[in-house]
């Protein structure tokens, strides 16, 4: 990612080799995956749609900075699945109120970092 970029006439810019068009698209698609994952707050099935694009379109982002972003993106689909049926099933125990507050908040910092990084085209320490 520190190479020099080559600003020769009919060069990319990027040094993925994709084209401004493409690097464009795929800045869009993670806008919107982003804000499927937020929007499974209020429909838990969208979460599912973000992450199967993430896995879909994840080959497309390799060498680009969404490349960080769909791996941060896909992390915090498992791993806060995983939280929150860890917490569903200790709910009996009084703890899964705990846990489901602690992920909830886990989930909500992901997002925000996330989107605060696409908005300032950074790619997201791994």
């Amino acid at each position: 990612m520190n190479d020099p970029i080559d600003f020769r006439p009919g060069a990319s810019p990027d040094p993925s080799g994709k084209t401004p068009t493409e690097l464009a698209s795929l800045r869009q698609l993670t806008l919107i995956i982003y804000a499927l994952y937020a929007l499974s707050w209020l429909a838990g099935v969208t979460a599912i749609i973000a992450v199967v694009i993430n896995y879909v379109k994840r080959e497309d982002t390799a060498g680009t900075i969404y490349e960080s972003h769909f791996r941060w993106q896909i992390r915090t689909f498992w791993w806060g699945l995983f939280w929150f049926v860890l917490g569903a099933l200790t709910m009996v125990f009084m703890v899964g109120f705990a846990i489901f507050f602690v992920a909830t908040v886990w989930v909500i910092y992901r997002l925000v970092k996330g989107f605060l990084y696409w908005n300032e085209r950074k790619p997201l320490p791994l």
